[in-house]
């Protein structure tokens, strides 16, 4: 299938601005659960966390623990629920039947792929920024280099919105979908450098981590508030740039064909 359907010049992008007030409407009207669920999950981890460790740790030298455990806990709310939002919104459509309502109007593959990551980066944005307001009372935070900071948030949104799309297309039963979550998203972002440097690993972990994509994205995120980071920030911003490009050249060539959805 080369393409959704085909359509009037005139009504470009009128689909993605439709579908993607959709998606963000979709999660937005239970934001007790979408959003503020995660932030007070993160700060349990946080106000547990800090309480065991933060007299007893400190990494980059002088950064205190609670202070570095914060944006690597912004970062793995706005992963999860970047694929969260995709993920269950399509196999939700696909289950119920009603993913017919978006496939049948005119529109383009790029804008269905357009609409639904940039929902879910908005969703990781607002869990993001929720757990940044609600940690700020407990703890100081700098921010050094905040355009590196909004540069990772996206792309890291951006790359978990596409995981999602495939994990929504491929899985047709919600277990399915809840491996992918369990079994690849949890265990790359507990392992990716959310709770500890990388530096306080055993060598051979520490090779390991480096090859954990989710890594670069915590490790340039916390670069732009610390100016510190695990390794050079450009190194990080390569690893991710690239993940993109290849997470988003699959998620469209799946979508072009229409493979799960179509039948």
């Amino acid at each position: 299938m080369p393409e959704f359907a085909p359509r009037p010049e005139s009504s470009r992008w009128t689909g993605f601005r439709t579908l993607l007030y959709k998606e963000v409407l979709r999660f937005w009207k239970v934001g007790f659960q979408t959003v503020m669920a995660p932030v007070l999950t993160a700060i349990l981890f946080l106000l547990i966390f800090s309480h065991v460790l933060d007299r007893h740790v400190t990494v980059y030298g002088d950064i205190g623990y609670t202070t570095f455990l914060v944006p690597g806990l912004i970062m793995m709310s706005l992963l999860q629920n970047a694929f969260a939002n995709t993920s269950s919104s399509l196999i939700q459509s696909k289950i119920t039947g009603n993913i017919v309502f978006v496939l049948l109007p005119p529109i383009s593959y790029l804008e269905f792929y357009c609409a639904y990551v940039g929902a879910a980066m908005l969703r990781g944005l607002f869990v993001g920024t929720g757990v940044l307001l609600a940690a700020m009372p407990l703890v100081e935070v700098p921010m050094a280099h905040p355009l590196w900071v909004l540069m990772f948030a996206l792309a890291g949104g951006a790359i978990l919105g596409s995981m999602g799309v495939v994990a929504g297309i491929v899985a047709e039963k919600f277990d399915q979908l809840a491996a992918f979550q369990n079994f690849l998203i949890m265990p790359l972002t507990m392992l990716s450098g959310v709770f500890y440097s990388i530096h306080s690993l055993p060598p051979l972990w520490q090779d390991v981590s480096h090859a954990n994509p989710f890594f670069y994205m915590i490790d340039g995120f916390r670069y732009g508030f610390f100016g510190q980071s695990d390794v050079s920030p450009w190194r990080s911003l390569a690893v991710v740039g690239i993940s993109l490009a290849v997470l988003a050249a699959v998620t469209l060539a799946l979508l072009a064909r229409g493979y799960k959805l179509r039948n």
